[in-house]
């Protein structure tokens, strides 16, 4: 059990880049299939994370944040999330395979 119970919260880019993913294996791919699976998967695997978040090691960036950033893998995307007090935001998920600096300014 842990300690301090965490809350979760989304940002609005972490949903845009959810539903792109989504939008592109449905439309694109055409298999809705496993864009239902994928979902599910995000979904368990933040949830099994907000248990403790700080529990893993932190994104090594080239800038310096107040808040670190950490991640979660799921299949071939990486999930990013800070944590702020109580809460941890999720603010991004990207494709695993691309160069994410640009994205993490």
């Amino acid at each position: 059990m842990p300690d301090y119970e965490y809350r979760l919260r989304y940002l609005p880019k972490y949903e845009d880049d959810l539903n792109e993913i989504i939008d592109y294996i449905t439309l694109i791919l055409k298999n809705p299939i496993s864009a239902d699976r994928l979902v599910d998967k995000i979904e368990g695997s933040i949830k099994e994370r907000l248990n403790f978040p700080l529990s893993f090691e932190p994104y090594q960036s080239v800038k310096k944040r107040k808040y670190p950033y950490f991640r979660i893998y799921v299949d071939n995307f990486t999930i990013f999330y800070v944590v702020i007090g109580d809460i941890m935001e999720i603010r991004r998920i990207l494709y695993s395979r691309r160069d994410m600096t640009p994205f993490m300014k």
